[in-house]
């Protein structure tokens, strides 16, 4: 796992994952297996913290977050933190600027943070409010899913459907091809809207078999061609004991 960490530039500093596919759970894994201080959160709504994270959870208002999470961060190494419920079951995400001022005082090794939703699709493009970075972000990971190519292009696999369609080129209904997951990932209306100087690691998640690896190895091959803005494109299966499946680099 630490050659992961490494790999997803996870080491230290702020972190960001946004897409779809895998976001919660790629940054549970990197908070759980990280040898240092982390602080995980969110900036937009999100589900509850999993019981198997077992981190240590401040729920609080913006007023009050602050000084909690820095209280809570002196003796404990993971600390999950969020507003209370916005509704059933989904916890309130913090606006940049709180996400900030909690990482200068409690000084996280690294601070992980879910930059916006995708309602357990598959691929996503963001739409104009997102999606919501942390000024200060120094890397960025955006995350598709493997079993979204092959896929009917339809509302059942992507979110923001419209944007997925005039980003990519795909149609409405047409099967979601590894040169459309290339064209999301090297777009700078697409996986890589709002990321400005932070690294960008992207990740093809849920690689689960060789079939699927075939598919995601053309899909960062191609990413790698369309743009200069990333270097390597890391390919992962979380039902792997190992999780690190693959890496494309130029």
């Amino acid at each position: 796992m630490n050659e992961l960490i490494d790999l997803l530039a996870a080491r230290s500093g702020l972190v960001c994952a946004v897409g779809a596919g895998g976001k919660k759970t790629t940054l549970c894994h990197l908070a759980v297996f990280h040898p240092g201080r982390v602080g995980l959160t969110s900036t937009v709504p999100m589900a509850h913290f999993p019981s198997t994270l077992a981190a240590h959870e401040v729920i609080a208002d913006a007023g009050e977050i602050v000084p909690a999470v820095v209280e809570v961060a002196a003796t404990q190494r993971l600390v999950a933190f969020a507003h209370p419920e916005v509704r059933k079951g989904r916890y309130g995400g913090l606006a940049s600027e709180l996400i900030a001022e909690i990482q200068r005082a409690a000084r996280f090794d690294v601070l992980l943070v879910k930059g916006d939703g995708a309602r357990m699709r598959r691929i996503k493009a963001p739409e104009a409010s997102e999606p919501v970075i942390p000024e200060g972000a120094t890397t960025v990971i955006p995350i598709v899913s493997a079993r979204a190519i092959g896929q009917p292009l339809t509302e059942e696999v992507a979110h923001r459907l419209s944007r997925v369609e005039a980003i990519t080129g795909a149609e409405y209904g047409e099967p979601i091809t590894p040169n459309h997951v290339a064209r999301l990932l090297a777009h700078e209306q697409g996986a890589l809207k709002g990321t400005g100087v932070a690294t960008v690691v992207p990740v093809i998640n849920m690689v689960d078999d060789p079939e699927h690896e075939t598919l995601a190895l053309e899909a960062a091959r191609a990413a790698l061609q369309l743009t200069d803005r990333f270097d390597r494109v890391v390919l992962t299966s979380h039902r792997q004991t190992n999780r690190l499946v693959n890496v494309v680099t130029r």
